[in-house]
């Protein structure tokens, strides 16, 4: 006689990664809502982040930090370029490689949506003591690495 299947939802592990990715989602659309006034989604300030954090970095560097392929960020740039929020150089040693850096008014925007993103995280982190967000991040930083690929750069934003 065969055995019946166990439906996932059974398992607990199951119901809670489905709260994780619910939270997700709508932590995702409630960011997207707060930095539509600014006229910037949720990639751009990745990016933006990441060239305020390491600026001058090449197309390259910045696909691999930002987990995309190059052709996305050779997307991105230039929208970003068009509203006077970063520039790309010449690499001085390299001409093959262009070097990209935020401007003033890229900066003064980053500024302004790290307030919006700050808010709601401490909206959203307000539902657990400093103790269980702690450890909400390291097992989020746990599944991070075992899902992350070989070839793919750290997702420690620590650091």
């Amino acid at each position: 006689m065969n055995k019946p299947q166990q439906l996932p939802w059974d398992n607990p592990r199951f119901r809670n990664w489905i709260s994780v990715v619910r939270a997700e989602k709508a932590i995702v659309r409630e960011l997207s809502k707060a930095l539509a006034p600014l006229d910037l989604k949720l990639v751009q300030l990745d990016l933006l982040m990441n060239l305020y954090r390491h600026p001058g970095t090449s197309q390259h560097d910045l696909a691999r930090r930002l987990l995309v392929g190059r052709s996305n960020i050779t997307m991105l740039l230039p929208q970003l370029e068009k509203q006077g929020l970063l520039r790309r150089e010449p690499d001085g040693r390299d001409k093959r490689v262009m070097r990209i850096h935020m401007t003033p008014k890229g900066e003064a925007v980053l500024m302004e949506a790290l307030k919006v993103y700050t808010a709601l995280i401490d909206r959203v982190m307000a539902q657990s003591t400093p103790a269980q967000c702690d450890a909400m991040g390291t097992v989020m930083q746990r599944i991070a690495d075992a899902l992350k690929e070989d070839d793919e750069a750290p997702l420690n934003i620590r650091g």
